[in-house]
């Protein structure tokens, strides 16, 4: 009997956390007054590449809200892909840039995808790098 009331107590306490989360979810994306991220693009085609060649792109952003703009995070999808992203807080109006470097050296067409963090209304973006990197024996032709 005891272990049936902790699970029914259990379940409360999880049921009220879930809801409250969800408002608070509701409440950000109805607040006016948020920052918001807008990305000129949100894929970058690199086509091909030469092996050891230039991997490095670079997404611009504007914060089109009312407020500061601070990203939180920035991941990539895996370790070949290194972001570079602005720590500072991006006012409204103005401009910021995400560097993204691939790693040449892995030969073969890729798609990487990098995603993006903030306490903007939409809280996540996700940006797309793909392309082809050649044979080293393939570029001489």
């Amino acid at each position: 009997m005891r272990h049936f009331s902790a699970l029914v107590v259990i379940f409360f306490i999880s049921t009220i956390l879930g809801f409250a989360q969800e408002e608070e979810i509701k409440t950000n994306k109805e607040d006016k007054n948020h920052p918001e991220i807008f990305f000129e693009k949100t894929t970058h085609d690199y086509g091909e590449i030469k092996h050891r060649g230039e991997g490095t792109c670079e997404f611009t952003f504007k914060n089109t809200g009312k407020q500061p703009l601070l990203l939180t995070n920035v991941r990539a999808s895996c370790g070949c892909t290194t972001p570079d992203w602005p720590k500072k807080p991006i006012k409204p109006g103005d401009e910021g840039t995400i560097k993204v470097k691939y790693n040449t050296i892995i030969i073969g067409p890729f798609q990487k995808t990098v995603r993006v963090y903030s306490n903007a209304k939409s809280s996540s973006v996700v940006l797309t790098i793909k392309g082809k990197v050649l044979r080293p024996e393939s570029i001489n032709k």
